[in-house]
């Protein structure tokens, strides 16, 4: 287990975690949804994502936390706001100079609040849904700081390939709850799929990466990746 560090402004990670004592946390396709939707809504505005893979018991992401400037700022919660994803929407210091709108009623989230927000709303509609109680993730989430620009191929890798690491599934395509699919289909979602397509130049060396076996303990060391 990593030990755990702040989420800094412009810096890639690699973020896990599971379910408490290793128990399940998604057990259905809605389950998988929710969370996506979830997702959207509390860390797009605050982090671009890489790479994704959801499984029953743990998930992996790899993203970059936004600069201050490229996240900006939470408007002032309002009734409409209150209610859907635009109380999560930021809005540049530009824009709100340009709307001549006092600093005062705006704010900075948080990168490390904005994660705590999407687990503990996640956690109450599986808790609801479920008729349980308690924790349902592990008390903090991992994250991995990604320095090397070497190795974030090898990271989208490991994310994708985590399912068939855990035996779910023989190939990439198989399994619907990784970002793999998107990529490869250049779907219109979260994933900053050109951007992870020019680290393996085009789409073809993309497929054929993560056709390939590679070694991940010998990058253990440089704390990009983990052996789970």
């Amino acid at each position: 287990m990593s030990k755990t560090i702040p989420l800094e402004y412009g810096k890639y990670y690699h973020i896990y975690n599971r379910g408490n004592n290793s128990g399940i946390i998604f057990s259905s396709d809605g389950e998988f949804k929710h969370f996506l939707g979830l997702y959207e809504k509390y860390i797009t505005s605050i982090a671009d994502t890489y790479a994704w893979a959801l499984m029953s018991n743990h998930f992996h992401l790899f993203i970059r936390i936004k600069t201050e400037k490229e996240i900006g700022y939470l408007p002032p919660i309002s009734k409409e706001s209150e209610k859907g994803k635009d109380k999560w929407k930021t809005i540049s210091y530009e824009d709100i100079t340009k709307l001549g709108l006092s600093m005062d009623k705006f704010k900075k989230p948080d990168p490390s609040r904005q994660f705590s927000h999407l687990f503990n709303a996640y956690s109450r509609y599986y808790n609801i849904l479920h008729e349980r109680t308690g924790s349902l993730f592990e008390k903090n989430f991992q994250r991995i700081p990604a320095e090397s620009e070497r190795y974030k191929k090898h990271i989208v890798y490991y994310v994708h390939h985590n399912p068939i690491h855990h035996k779910l599934v023989e190939g990439y395509g198989d399994y619907k709850w990784t970002s793999y699919n998107d990529i490869v289909e250049n779907r219109k979602t979260f994933v900053k799929s050109g951007e992870v397509v020019d680290w393996f130049n085009d789409i073809d060396n993309f497929v054929f990466f993560h056709q390939q076996k590679h070694d991940l303990y010998l990058l253990k060391g440089d704390s990009d990746l983990h052996s789970k």
